[in-house]
C-alpha cells in the first residue's frame, strides 16, 4: 500500500488523561477538541507523516471550577499557549502493528522529544464505503518539564498534583480520496 491522508473521524475519536490526587485517587479528563495531519501507509507506520494539535481549552474533567483552573496561568495559560502541539520526528514497529511513535510535544511554550506506544487496530469499509481505521497510543508526560509546577503540600506528607500524566488516544481515521 502506499501512502494516504487520513482525517481524524472527532465523532468516534477520544484524547483523554489521568493524573495522581492527593496520592491516593486518580483525576481523568478529556480533550474534546483535537486535529491531526497524517499521512501513512496504514500497513506501515514507520514511514508515517503525523503531527497532532490539542486545544487545551476544550478541557473536560467534569468539573467546571478545576477545568477553569486548567485554562489558568497556574497551568496550561490558554491565553498565551492555547494549543499542545506533537509532530513524530521517529517511528519504529516494535511488534505486529505496535509501533514506537517519538515526537515534539510543544506544551506551554516548551518543547521536549516524548515518545508513545501506538497500536493499529486494523481498517475497513464504513456502510457509505468510507476507509476508516483505528489507532490506540498511550504514553506519559511530566507536567514539571513543562513548566506545568502548580502544587500544594498535603498535611500528610506528599502533594496534592501528581507530576507524571497519562495519555491515551483512541483514534478512528477517514481516508481521504
Amino acid at each position: 500500500m502506499t501512502k494516504a491522508k487520513w482525517a481524524i473521524d472527532a465523532s468516534h475519536s477520544a484524547v483523554e488523561f489521568s493524573v495522581r490526587h492527593m496520592m491516593i485517587a486518580k483525576v481523568k479528563g478529556a480533550f474534546h477538541e483535537f486535529e491531526a495531519e497524517i499521512e501513512a501507509d496504514i500497513q506501515d507506520l514507520t514511514t508515517a507523516d503525523i503531527s497532532f494539535k490539542i486545544n487545551l481549552s476544550s478541557v473536560d474533567t467534569r468539573n467546571g471550577d478545576r477545568d477553569g483552573h486548567l485554562k489558568s496561568a497556574d497551568f496550561f495559560d490558554v491565553e498565551n499557549h492555547p494549543t499542545l502541539d506533537f509532530k513524530a520526528t521517529s517511528i519504529s514497529k516494535s511488534g505486529e502493528g505496535e509501533y514506537e511513535v517519538t515526537g515534539d510535544v510543544s506544551l506551554h511554550g516548551v518543547t521536549r522529544s516524548e515518545t508513545f506506544e501506538v497500536t493499529f487496530e486494523g481498517s475497513g469499509k464504513d456502510p457509505w464505503g468510507n476507509t476508516k481505521a483505528g489507532f490506540s497510543a498511550k504514553g506519559a508526560i511530566k507536567r514539571s518539564d513543562y513548566g506545568l509546577t502548580y502544587n500544594a503540600a498535603l498535611e500528610t506528607g506528599g502533594v496534592l498534583i501528581g507530576d507524571e500524566v497519562k495519555i491515551s488516544l483512541e483514534i478512528e481515521a477517514l481516508q481521504q480520496a
